[in-house]
Protein backbone atom coordinates (compact mmCIF):
# COMPACT_ATOMS: atom_id res chain seq x y z
CA UNK A 1 0.00 0.00 0.00
CA UNK A 2 1.21 3.59 -1.27
CA UNK A 3 -0.05 6.50 1.19
CA UNK A 4 0.87 9.66 -0.96
CA UNK A 5 0.97 13.83 1.16
CA UNK A 6 2.57 16.68 1.50
CA UNK A 7 3.94 17.74 4.61
CA UNK A 8 3.70 21.18 5.39
CA UNK A 9 5.82 22.70 8.65
CA UNK A 10 8.74 23.59 10.20
CA UNK A 11 11.69 21.58 8.48
CA UNK A 12 13.13 20.07 11.90
CA UNK A 13 9.32 19.08 12.87
CA UNK A 14 8.56 17.24 9.48
CA UNK A 15 11.99 15.76 9.09
CA UNK A 16 11.05 14.50 12.56
CA UNK A 17 7.57 13.31 11.54
CA UNK A 18 9.39 11.66 8.17
CA UNK A 19 11.91 9.92 10.12
CA UNK A 20 9.75 7.92 12.64
CA UNK A 21 7.52 7.16 10.00
CA UNK A 22 10.84 5.56 8.16
CA UNK A 23 11.78 4.05 11.08
CA UNK A 24 8.34 1.98 11.59
CA UNK A 25 8.64 -1.48 11.70
CA UNK A 26 5.29 -3.61 10.22
CA UNK A 27 3.84 -7.30 9.72
CA UNK A 28 3.72 -8.54 5.92
CA UNK A 29 1.25 -11.55 5.76
CA UNK A 30 2.47 -14.18 3.91
CA UNK A 31 -0.06 -17.41 2.47
CA UNK A 32 0.40 -20.35 0.71
CA UNK A 33 -3.20 -21.04 -1.07
CA UNK A 34 -5.62 -18.82 1.24
CA UNK A 35 -3.90 -20.39 4.36
CA UNK A 36 -1.34 -17.59 6.29
CA UNK A 37 1.54 -19.01 6.59
CA UNK A 38 4.06 -16.58 8.36
CA UNK A 39 4.49 -12.94 9.59
CA UNK A 40 7.66 -11.05 7.89
CA UNK A 41 9.06 -8.08 10.13
CA UNK A 42 9.47 -5.21 7.49
CA UNK A 43 10.51 -2.12 7.49
CA UNK A 44 8.60 0.80 5.81
CA UNK A 45 9.73 3.18 3.21
CA UNK A 46 9.46 6.73 2.70
CA UNK A 47 9.28 8.13 -1.12
CA UNK A 48 10.09 11.03 -2.23
CA UNK A 49 8.03 12.01 -5.65
CA UNK A 50 7.77 15.30 -8.15
CA UNK A 51 6.12 18.36 -6.61
CA UNK A 52 6.88 17.85 -2.80
CA UNK A 53 5.31 15.00 -2.40
CA UNK A 54 6.23 11.84 -0.34
CA UNK A 55 5.05 8.39 -0.66
CA UNK A 56 4.68 5.82 2.45
CA UNK A 57 5.31 2.50 1.85
CA UNK A 58 3.55 -0.24 4.10
CA UNK A 59 1.81 -3.13 4.06
CA UNK A 60 -2.42 -3.00 3.48
CA UNK A 61 -3.36 -4.37 6.79
CA UNK A 62 -2.14 -1.17 8.36
CA UNK A 63 -4.19 1.29 6.34
CA UNK A 64 -6.20 2.47 9.03
CA UNK A 65 -3.93 2.78 11.47
CA UNK A 66 -1.90 4.98 9.35
CA UNK A 67 -4.68 6.88 7.82
CA UNK A 68 -5.90 7.13 12.07
CA UNK A 69 -2.39 7.98 13.24
CA UNK A 70 -2.29 11.11 10.48
CA UNK A 71 -5.63 11.87 11.26
CA UNK A 72 -8.31 14.50 10.69
CA UNK A 73 -6.85 17.20 12.83
CA UNK A 74 -3.53 17.56 10.87
CA UNK A 75 -5.13 17.85 7.43
CA UNK A 76 -4.24 20.89 5.07
CA UNK A 77 -6.67 22.13 2.97
CA UNK A 78 -5.55 22.87 -1.41
CA UNK A 79 -8.50 22.40 -2.55
CA UNK A 80 -10.51 19.84 -4.43
CA UNK A 81 -9.47 20.80 -7.62
CA UNK A 82 -5.60 21.27 -7.13
CA UNK A 83 -5.71 17.56 -5.42
CA UNK A 84 -7.73 15.85 -7.98
CA UNK A 85 -5.32 16.95 -10.26
CA UNK A 86 -2.10 16.02 -8.31
CA UNK A 87 -3.85 12.90 -7.50
CA UNK A 88 -4.25 12.73 -11.50
CA UNK A 89 -0.80 12.97 -12.40
CA UNK A 90 0.47 10.92 -9.84
CA UNK A 91 -1.73 7.97 -10.62
CA UNK A 92 -3.56 7.48 -7.26
CA UNK A 93 -6.93 7.06 -5.64
CA UNK A 94 -8.89 8.94 -3.19
CA UNK A 95 -8.28 8.23 0.38
CA UNK A 96 -11.36 5.60 1.09
CA UNK A 97 -13.23 6.52 4.81
CA UNK A 98 -10.90 5.54 7.93
CA UNK A 99 -11.91 4.38 11.55
CA UNK A 100 -9.92 6.47 14.13
CA UNK A 101 -8.67 4.21 16.82
CA UNK A 102 -5.43 2.67 17.50
CA UNK A 103 -2.27 4.62 16.13
CA UNK A 104 1.51 4.84 15.71
CA UNK A 105 3.54 7.25 17.89
CA UNK A 106 4.91 9.67 15.52
CA UNK A 107 5.78 13.16 16.67
CA UNK A 108 3.53 15.33 14.44
CA UNK A 109 3.56 18.85 16.12
CA UNK A 110 3.87 21.48 13.85
CA UNK A 111 3.71 19.76 11.03
CA UNK A 112 0.47 19.68 8.32
CA UNK A 113 -0.68 16.69 6.14
CA UNK A 114 -1.79 17.59 2.69
CA UNK A 115 -3.32 14.07 1.92
CA UNK A 116 -3.11 13.11 -1.75
CA UNK A 117 -4.43 9.44 -1.93
CA UNK A 118 -3.39 5.84 -1.87
CA UNK A 119 -2.10 3.49 -4.46
CA UNK A 120 -2.62 -0.68 -4.25
CA UNK A 121 0.31 -3.33 -4.87
CA UNK A 122 -0.53 -6.50 -6.41
CA UNK A 123 0.01 -9.97 -5.04
CA UNK A 124 3.53 -11.56 -6.08
CA UNK A 125 4.85 -15.23 -4.90
CA UNK A 126 8.09 -15.12 -3.75
CA UNK A 127 10.42 -18.16 -4.67
CA UNK A 128 12.31 -17.56 -2.04
CA UNK A 129 9.80 -18.34 0.88
CA UNK A 130 7.32 -20.09 -1.84
CA UNK A 131 4.65 -18.35 -0.30
CA UNK A 132 2.23 -15.06 -1.57
CA UNK A 133 2.69 -11.55 -0.41
CA UNK A 134 2.00 -8.13 -1.21
CA UNK A 135 4.21 -6.78 -3.45
CA UNK A 136 5.22 -3.83 -1.88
Amino acid sequence: MHFAFIPYGMKDAVEKLLRDMSAQKHLLKTRDKNNLIDDIWLESQIRILPFGVYEYVFPKEDLNMVLSTIGDENFYYIGKTRKKILRKILGYKPIPKFKKGSHYLWQKENVAIIPLGIKEDREIFDEKIQAWHEGL
